[in-house]
C-alpha cells in the first residue's frame, strides 16, 4: 500500500518537472490583465445596474 503511495507521488511530481509546460512570465502577466479588466467591466455593469433599479424602485415606490 505505501509503496503505491511512493510510486504515484513519483509519478506525479515526474509530470510536473518534465512534462508540464509552465507559461512564461510575459503570458502570465498578460492573462492577468485580462482577467482584472474583465473584472472591472463587469462590476461596473453591476454597480450601473444596481443604480438604475434604486432610482426605479425610488419613482415605483415613493417615500
Amino acid at each position: 500500500m505505501f509503496k503505491k503511495l511512493v510510486n504515484y507521488c513519483k509519478a506525479c511530481y515526474d509530470e510536473l518537472a518534465h512534462n508540464t509546460t509552465w507559461p512564461t512570465r510575459a503570458e502570465l502577466t498578460h492573462s492577468a490583465v485580462i482577467v482584472l479588466s474583465a473584472s472591472l467591466v463587469i462590476a461596473l455593469v453591476v454597480f450601473a445596474m444596481d443604480l438604475v433599479f434604486k432610482n426605479l424602485m425610488g419613482i415605483v415606490y415613493p417615500g
